[in-house]
């Protein structure tokens, strides 16, 4: 960051002419402007504001009012509420749906559950495959189903499973998908 920071310094033109929009958009700037000080000569970085960052990179600050929970509890806590928030993002991808938004306490309740459902299903293939859920979803990934259309109707059919993911299946114990789904 303080690379990037001094490259954007040095391609400001001339700071003694006064501050240029570029200049006063940098120190306004969400990203740089606390790491800015204002001197006789124009915009510096301030060393002191990039320390006192530094302490705190790899760190979370985590806040709970249960206090029986223990620092590595809270930690484990937040790493498992993303890990939930993407399984429910991976199986919301699938299915192409849009930004969901509940305000009915039944719909929050459901989507909740539906979406520790999904952690759990995550989980639980993991364990079964002994891998993690990327590694086995981009394996599975690659069993494709595709719509054949002729003038004597519609075929769907399924893609040989590669020899990952015949390993996959193999694994969580499930049989291959039939080469033909439906003849329409």
């Amino acid at each position: 960051m303080t690379q990037e920071l001094e490259a954007e310094l040095t391609s400001l033109s001339d700071q003694s002419e006064g501050y240029t929009k570029r200049a006063c958009a940098l120190r306004t700037s969400a990203r740089y402007g606390r790491l800015l000080k204002e001197t006789r000569k124009g915009l510096a970085i301030d060393r002191k504001a990039i320390k006192e960052l530094e302490r705190f990179d790899g760190k979370f600050v985590v806040h709970s009012n249960d206090d029986t929970l223990t620092a590595q509890d809270m930690a484990l806590g937040y790493k498992q509420q993303q890990r939930v928030e993407e399984a429910w993002r991976t199986m919301k991808s699938g299915l192409k749906m849009r930004p969901v938004y509940h305000w009915a306490p039944h719909r929050i309740h459901a989507h909740i559950a539906i979406t520790v459902l999904s952690l759990l299903l995550e989980r639980v293939i993991e364990h079964a495959a002994e891998d993690t859920w990327r590694n086995i979803r981009d394996d599975l990934k690659q069993i494709q189903l595709a719509q054949l259309l002729s003038p004597n109707g519609t075929v769907w059919q399924v893609t040989d499973p590669s020899p990952g993911a015949a390993k996959r299946l193999k694994m969580l114990k499930l049989k291959p998908p039939k080469p033909m789904i439906g003849l329409l």
